[in-house]
């Protein structure tokens, strides 16, 4: 019998094919727990074997870490994966955003070298640098694309005025922000205005940073300079109130027979058809329990049930610390 594959979805308006799943690679940097190359890779072994083709990294991941990890893969499988990465962030001598066409071209050739490749499917501008006109970035990305060096170009954590001002200059192939049942900010615009200009959305962190899994991140066991400690959802009393919200959701999901991060992604692709979520994990045993999301079928009765379990705005405390907040457009 062969096996079922993740269904596969549009890349743009007429962009390529890719799977209605990517696999975010942030995790490979060591973002929530250590890792090392055989559990990476065995991790991107399962991800081509349901049929995930399309990969999400950034230089900033590990300071490049992610992209040489995803790399080493790649030259031991070339065209394995659509490749995604990010740039526009620096680091030293203090964190800032830099969307200036030399940056962004100076980035871009450090990330093939980790990469191993001269293109990239799709190209993120990872934070917009306020100050510096979006149509001049939006020029500067499609001088790639004639190029040839990307195939499309995107934008992350933008609000739906950036979006509409970047793809009146140069066509947009995806917005990538944070969207999950307990993240909903981008029902207020953005996923709209993706919909209505042929844009994909890809949702980043679709399983809430780990809270939509069938077990809960311990946070007394994780270390001290992992992410989630200054996230206020993630602190107490915050994150006991959360738990116990979530909980019935997914006994809901138990008795379904459904994976709880497969529902939540399932989801997320029962929104619209314009959807790409990419959720994030450094195992193969964390990803295979994402397989049934594109088998799932929601009735208006599983809607209306998961509407009353977990309604929009439930979550107790912020998705980002205020230092995080540092970035991201606020549009509402």
């Amino acid at each position: 019998m062969r096996k079922k594959k993740v269904k596969q979805r549009k890349l743009g308006k007429n962009g390529i094919d890719i799977s209605a799943l990517g696999l975010g690679c942030m995790s490979f940097a060591g973002f929530f727990g250590p890792t090392d190359e055989p559990t990476s890779h065995a991790c991107l072994d399962a991800a081509r074997d349901i049929g995930i083709n399309h990969l999400d990294t950034s230089d900033i991941y590990g300071m490049g870490v992610s992209e040489t990890m995803v790399g080493t893969y790649l030259a031991k499988n070339p065209n394995a994966f659509k490749i995604a990465t990010k740039c526009g962030i620096r680091i030293k001598p203090i964190r800032c955003f830099d969307n200036s066409e030399a940056y962004i071209r100076d980035c871009f050739e450090a990330s093939t070298k980790r990469l191993g490749v001269d293109y990239f499917d799709l190209y993120y501008v990872h934070r917009r640098e306020a100050d510096r006109p979006i149509e001049e970035v939006a020029e500067t990305m499609g001088k790639l694309i004639d190029e040839g060096k990307i195939g499309a170009w995107g934008l992350s954590e933008v609000a739906p005025a950036t979006i509409r001002r970047a793809h009146a200059v140069t066509p947009l192939g995806a917005v990538q922000n944070e969207y999950s049942l307990w993240t909903r900010l981008p029902e207020l615009g953005v996923i709209q205005t993706c919909e209505k200009l042929g844009i994909t959305f890809v949702p980043f962190s679709p399983v809430g940073r780990g809270v939509f899994t069938q077990s809960y991140p311990d946070m007394d066991t994780v270390a001290p300079t992992e992410f989630r400690r200054n996230v206020p959802r993630f602190q107490e009393p915050n994150y006991s109130y959360n738990k116990a919200l979530i909980d019935p959701f997914k006994a809901y999901c138990s008795a379904m027979g459904w994976t709880v991060s497969a529902t939540v992604l399932a989801w997320i692709l029962d929104q619209n058809d314009t959807m790409v979520p990419i959720p994030a994990t450094r195992t193969a045993e964390h990803l295979l329990e994402w397989k049934q999301a594109t088998e799932i079928t929601f009735s208006e009765a599983d809607r209306a049930e998961i509407d009353r379990l977990l309604p929009v705005g439930f979550a107790y405390g912020d998705r980002y610390s205020d230092a995080n907040w540092v970035g991201p457009e606020k549009y509402c």
